[in-house]
């Protein structure tokens, strides 16, 4: 049996998604072909305007509708706090628990030499330049990376920078309520927010 293109070229699209094996994406795509056309049409139509409805911070480099985002633009916001974060999403994990009032900074990514990743392919530079510019009012820095290897390595490396220039600062670390190797992204509210609260000075 022939599989028509339009088929195979879905199921390529898919398998290039994170965590979309070859079986999922071959599922995906023949689910797609019982589903209606206009509810296609609607999935086809939030994926095209994904990016165009969508602005990263020029602040904090979180995804927002708008720049500064709401959250960089909020002035009941504590400003002499700064969480930095490896990815929007835990923004949004950290939000959903609505225990935090800080601002945050978004390296989209982590140090990862084995993928080619180094300090200077995340927003580690604007992080310094931002803490930098805004001087003693920044009193603290919670380096809330996952307890990856890699996260570990990134928060370590930022703690150093961070030092040369300003030994005032207060470094802390999130703490207790998040395992080894997990991601912050899936913890539940309580976890995150027994982290926040067990931040450690770093």
């Amino acid at each position: 049996m022939r599989i028509p293109k339009a088929i195979i070229n879905l199921i390529e699209s898919f398998e290039r998604l994170p965590g979309i094996g070859p079986k999922t994406a071959q599922r995906l795509t023949f689910y797609l072909l019982h589903v209606p056309q206009g509810e296609l049409d609607k999935f086809s139509s939030s994926v095209q305007n994904l990016k165009k409805g969508t602005i990263i911070c020029s602040t904090c480099f979180s995804i927002d509708e708008s720049n500064p985002c709401s959250i960089c633009s909020d002035r009941e916001r504590n400003r002499s706090i700064i969480c930095v974060v490896e990815e929007p999403l835990d923004v949004l994990a950290l939000e959903k628990n609505g225990k935090y009032k800080g601002m945050y900074h978004v390296l989209h990514g982590k140090i990862d030499p084995l993928n080619n990743i180094g300090p200077d392919e995340i927003y580690i530079k604007q992080l310094l330049q931002r803490i930098n510019d805004e001087g003693v009012m920044i009193k603290e820095v919670i380096l809330a990376t996952n307890p990856t290897m890699e996260g570990e390595a990134t928060a370590m490396y930022i703690a150093k920078q961070l030092r040369i220039n300003n030994e005032e600062l207060k470094i802390t670390r999130i703490g207790r309520g998040l395992p080894t190797g997990a991601d912050i992204e899936y913890a539940d509210e309580l976890t995150l927010q027994r982290a926040i609260e067990g931040r450690q000075d770093y």
